[in-house]
Parts: C-alpha cells; structure tokens; sequence
C-alpha cells in the first residue's frame, strides 16, 4: 500500500474507502449542505470536503461508478479527472446527467471513485521520420471490425 496524505476539510467528512479487498477504487462522496440537482444533458461540480496529498510521480484519477452509470445515467464529464501530486485543493467532481431525468445528489451519495496510479514522464526525442509498423498509419477502424 501506498501512503496518501488527506485531510478533511470538515469533521464530518466521511474518508474514502475499498469496498472489497479486490476493489481498485476508493469510493467518494458528495459533501454538500443541500442537494444539488443535475438537469438532463448538464453538469454540476459536487465538493467532496477532502484534500489530498501523494507521492511524486504518481496521480489519482477521478472515474465514474459503474452503478451511477447504468441505472441513472451519470458520469464523471472528464473522465477520468486528473488530480496532480502538487494539487493541494480540495477534491470536486464533475457529475455530468446523460438520462432525461432530473439526478439529485445528496450528502454522503457515494459519486465516483479514485484509483491512484504511477506516472511516467515523457522525454521528447525529436526525429526525421519514426519506425516503420505493420498499420503504419492507419486509424480509426483501419484494422477493420
């Protein structure tokens, strides 16, 4: 296990958990005041009340539940969000409605989980021409069905 550093910004903030042992993602939860309601096809930035800390070269992504996805339409917008290892704010979400129903978000609903996840940095190497490959470069459906 990787040590995280996370403070609550309020007492009554619920720390994120597994939910099973073979869980990759913590669940969060909304830490709001008063419900807040997603419209069809918009978006809302729900506060989670947390704020993290972790290790160089590693991220926390931001990703959907599966859950919120298939029996309410509701997905992470950016997915999955980036939170960088100098991001010292407090966690939000972007909940985004994809259903025809109005989507109320309550105190302490679980709204997506966070994976933590090594980084590897990129060292440009600028060059004439690149390897040559098998698909070469052919995209977007080019390998067929």
């Amino acid at each position: 296990m990787v040590k995280i550093l996370i403070k609550k910004l309020n007492s009554k903030v619920k720390l994120p958990s597994y939910k099973t042992e073979g869980s990759s993602g913590m669940d969060i939860m909304a830490f709001i005041d008063k419900p807040i309601s997603i419209l069809p096809q918009k978006s809302e930035l729900i506060p989670t009340g947390l704020s993290i800390a972790i290790p160089h070269n590693t991220e926390v992504q931001i990703r959907p539940r599966s859950g919120l996805a298939i029996k309410n339409s509701i997905s992470v917008l950016n997915t999955p969000g980036t939170v960088d290892s100098d991001y010292r704010g407090e966690l939000k979400v972007i909940l985004y409605n994809h259903g025809n129903k109005k989507f109320i978000v309550n105190n302490e609903d679980r709204i997506a989980q966070m994976i933590l996840v090594p980084v590897i940095k990129a060292d440009f190497e600028e060059v004439e021409n690149l390897p040559k490959t098998i698909r070469g470069e052919g995209g977007f459906g080019s390998t067929g069905k």
